[in-house]
């Protein structure tokens, strides 16, 4: 018997194989249609992109890989998602104009339904330089820059043909201002002595403007606060001088100290806070000086990650952890319940200080999502191995970036 043709198809078989084997490995890194619904982000997340110069909004469904494109009113939109999951703001500060944009989403506990297509709301905000979003439960809130208001609406009006979000003026001057939500549905609001001027007091007032706690403590350059419902927290210089930062946590039953910054700081402030909600923690970011835990209860300010090459700082969707990606490509994650570090790597290229628009960062529990303006795409990282990594392709120069949705694979049929 001649086994020579049997050995040769047999060799080409092995071939193809293998060259298919190759094919589909390099693919695991790059292409988001492959892998099991066990190694994918869960169903319901959803990311919202906007860009420099396009005035087009990408959304991404990462479980698909699906991406659309809608069609917003002005470029450079400013991008919050709202504490429900369900919506996302989208914020155009130059035109004096806010929208909403509706994922589609809703939460019932133990699985997300779909209700609608993605689309946009009906509601708008129309105050002077809308600038400082917040969110708590089904209430949204923004600071107007321009004329000291805020403006507030509920998750219930944004489908509402014509709504408006209504107007809270406090009698507040003009101002680069910010605000927190108590859980007792008063507010904490930023003061500023003349118009224009940096605000250097806290007041709290109650859902008419009325004032209910007058501030008790200046500070200097009040900048970035989060809450945690009973206490909000504001970065700022100690004084005037602008010598020496700190933080000031403000009570909503009005009570108002400063905490300092380390020992050896420096004339810098915390000018981002955060708060993450599952550690149940405070978090500072300044990029010149990095990452620090602020323990309100101790009256502390302490380091998670010191260094001058930190340009985004992020807690994740669920706020267990903290993500900081510095000017070398590296990225950081740290456990906020402990602060201690618990996996590092290199995710990009390195990045200019020069840069305008330098990449942008989210997270979920499973991935990294980073907006690379110079490329058109949002990579999203496996935070288990940051080498498997998935590349939407997007607008031309994608700038700001928000989550939204759920994480969770639960839907009303599952």
């Amino acid at each position: 018997m001649n086994f020579k043709p049997n050995f040769k198809k047999l060799s080409l078989l092995f071939i193809v194989a293998a060259t298919f084997s190759a094919c589909k490995k390099d693919k695991e890194i790059t292409s988001p249609e492959l892998g099991d619904e066990s190694t994918k982000e869960s169903k319901y997340v959803r990311l919202l992109i906007s860009d420099e110069l396009s005035t087009q909004l990408s959304l991404i469904d990462p479980f698909s890989a699906k991406v659309e494109q809608f069609n917003a009113k002005f470029p450079m939109a400013n991008l919050y998602g709202t504490a429900s999951g369900r919506y996302a703001a989208v914020l155009y500060q130059s035109q004096n104009l806010v929208d909403v944009f509706d994922s589609g989403l809703a939460s019932h506990v133990d699985h997300v339904d779909v209700i609608n297509e993605a689309k946009w709301g009906s509601i708008s905000a129309e105050g002077i330089k809308p600038t400082h979003f917040k969110s708590k439960g089904t209430e949204s809130i923004i600071f107007n820059d321009g004329d000291g208001t805020l403006s507030v609406a509920s998750d219930q009006d944004f489908s509402k043909a014509g709504a408006k979000f209504s107007v809270i003026n406090a009698g507040l001057l003009p101002h680069h201002g910010a605000m927190a939500q108590f859980d007792n549905g008063t507010y904490a609001v930023t003061v500023a002595a003349t118009a224009g001027a940096s605000p250097n007091r806290v007041q709290v007032i109650d859902k008419t403007g009325k004032l209910i706690h007058a501030s008790n403590l200046e500070i200097g350059a009040i900048h970035g606060n989060a809450t945690d419902g009973r206490v909000a927290v504001f970065g700022g210089y100690t004084d005037a001088a602008a010598a020496a930062g700190g933080v000031l946590v403000v009570n909503a039953t009005g009570e108002q100290r400063l905490v300092p910054n380390p020992e050896g700081f420096g004339a810098f402030r915390l000018a981002n806070i955060y708060y993450a909600k599952a550690a149940n923690k405070f978090i500072g970011f300044v990029a010149t000086k990095g990452a620090y835990m602020i323990d309100v209860a101790a009256n502390k300010v302490s380091p998670i990650y010191a260094g001058n090459d930190a340009f985004q700082c992020k807690v994740d969707y669920a706020g267990k952890n903290l993500l900081v990606l510095t000017l070398d490509g590296k990225l950081r994650i740290y456990d906020l319940s402990t602060g201690a570090l618990k996996k590092e790597g290199g995710v990009i290229g390195a990045v200019q200080t020069t840069d305008t628009y330098k990449p942008v960062l989210e997270s979920t529990s499973s991935y990294a999502y980073i907006a690379v303006p110079a490329l058109g795409e949002v990579h999203q990282i496996d935070l288990q191995n940051f080498s498997t990594v998935v590349k939407h392709k997007v607008t031309s120069r994608p700038i700001r970036l928000t989550l939204f949705g759920f994480e969770s694979s639960a839907g009303h049929n599952d």
